[in-house]
């Protein structure tokens, strides 16, 4: 895997990752302290997320429930003292599908975090992760 960040000016910088995707990001500089983008331990938390939710929903797709949409909200905290690692992240999973089992929404998160989420396997070295979920059901029986 390769990446590639170009400072651009102040606090803000690109980058470009090997498959040829560009984001901006930085953090707030000078009087106004506007942020360009997010800051780098912010990607590190959205990309964890990422990683879980893709997970969740090709476990789930692989066992054949259908899987509406895959929501996951992230709350951490970090150290106070450099290097600021993150100490704590709980990820909330809100899980839309047609008949989902509960009990299969939780075995896919627990996989995912446990098993084969490379960033939360690392952000564990560090940080207690915790999770909990919900499940919406959206087929036309529930509605009703």
């Amino acid at each position: 895997m390769k990446a590639r960040i170009k400072w651009v000016e102040d606090r803000t910088f690109v980058g470009q990752s090997g498959s040829g995707h560009k984001l901006v990001f930085g953090t707030a500089h000078g009087t106004e302290g506007a942020t360009p983008g997010p800051s780098p331990m912010e990607l590190v938390l959205m990309g964890t997320g990422g990683c879980s939710a893709f997970d969740v929903v090709h476990i789930l797709e692989k066992g054949r429930e259908s899987v509406d949409d895959c929501v996951v909200e992230l709350d951490a905290e970090r150290a106070e003292k450099d290097p600021k690692v993150f100490t704590r992240i709980h990820m909330h999973f809100v899980v839309k599908g047609r008949g989902l089992a509960p009990g299969k929404v939780q075995r896919a998160i627990e996989l995912s975090i446990e098993k084969y989420c490379s960033a939360s396997a690392m952000l564990a070295k560090t940080a207690a992760i915790t999770h909990d979920f919900e499940v919406v059901d959206t087929s036309e029986k529930a509605g009703s």
